[in-house]
């Protein structure tokens, strides 16, 4: 497998070119009747340093990338110089959130070289100032089990299409390994933390996230993890470690809560 990071810079650019298998069925939600249902895909600002793509899966919780949060010292990015806009399209989000806190996963390296298992732990969790209600942006949930439904799809944004999400429906699984698994759809830089959903039932589950693109087999794909056990460690560390919000009025904070002898790296407001 060769790999490449799908990092949305705006100023630097670490790969030559994107994975754009077939472009068909790739969809634009230009319109607010498009957009329905997917409001809880939006675009991650990463301060000064670009924007990946994010995703609800709580009214607080936003899923994307590891490598997303990361600056160009190797350290996680100050949680309130992320802003998450939820639906954005045209410059308009449905709603807009600075995090709170973020957490990686314990055992991803961001200094080390592009590789299988890099990916497989390409997973971060931004909790923000303020909940996003249901009524504005529905939370995404979780894919589970293995019956994987009939359709993969990916909504993301991506240059040359950043001003709003475009979805593609159709993508075909063309393998899974060792909890990696490598799709076909059009993806490319500030597709990073985009979500790969399976269809089972009446709404789309969130089956993995888009790491880092390449080859497969002699063809381009997009490689994203499986999610289940990685987010829910994610989560365990987050309710260990909790911080105090004006919009939570939490009470009470566990003292020393700014990190994790696992060595999960947490940022607060201001560092």
């Amino acid at each position: 497998m060769i790999l490449r990071s799908f990092c949305g810079l705006l100023a630097l650019a670490f790969m030559t070119q994107s994975v754009s298998a077939d472009g068909a069925g790739l969809r634009r939600l230009s319109d607010r009747e498009d957009l329905l249902g997917w409001e809880a895909v939006g675009r991650l600002e990463l301060h000064d340093k670009g924007y990946c793509t994010g995703t609800l899966i709580a009214p607080d919780l936003v899923l994307t990338a590891a490598h997303c949060v990361y600056g160009a010292d190797h350290q996680v990015l100050q949680a309130d110089h992320v802003t998450f806009r939820a639906g954005l399209r045209d410059g308009v989000a449905i709603a807009e959130r600075r995090g709170l806190q973020i957490v990686v996963d314990p055992a991803y390296d961001p200094q080390s070289s592009q590789s299988s298992d890099k990916i497989r732990h390409d997973v971060a969790l931004i909790r923000l100032k303020a909940p996003i209600q249901s009524g504005q942006a529905n939370a995404f949930v979780l894919h589970s089990g293995r019956d994987y439904g009939s359709e993969i799809s990916v909504t993301s944004y991506g240059r040359g299409r950043d001003d709003a999400p475009s979805r593609q429906r159709d993508c075909t699984l063309l393998g899974e390994r060792h909890d990696i698994l490598m799709i076909d759809c059009n993806v490319t830089f500030g597709s990073s933390g985009a979500p790969i959903f399976s269809q089972v039932g009446s709404r789309g589950r969130i089956l993995s996230l888009v790491s880092a693109g390449g080859r497969y087999d002699g063809q381009a794909v997009a490689f994203g993890m499986k999610l289940q056990d990685r987010v829910a460690e994610l989560k365990t560390l987050l309710r260990r470690n909790p911080v105090a919000s004006p919009d939570r009025r939490i009470k009470r904070i566990r003292v020393g809560g700014g990190g994790s002898a696992s060595g999960a790296k947490f940022v607060r407001p201001g560092g």
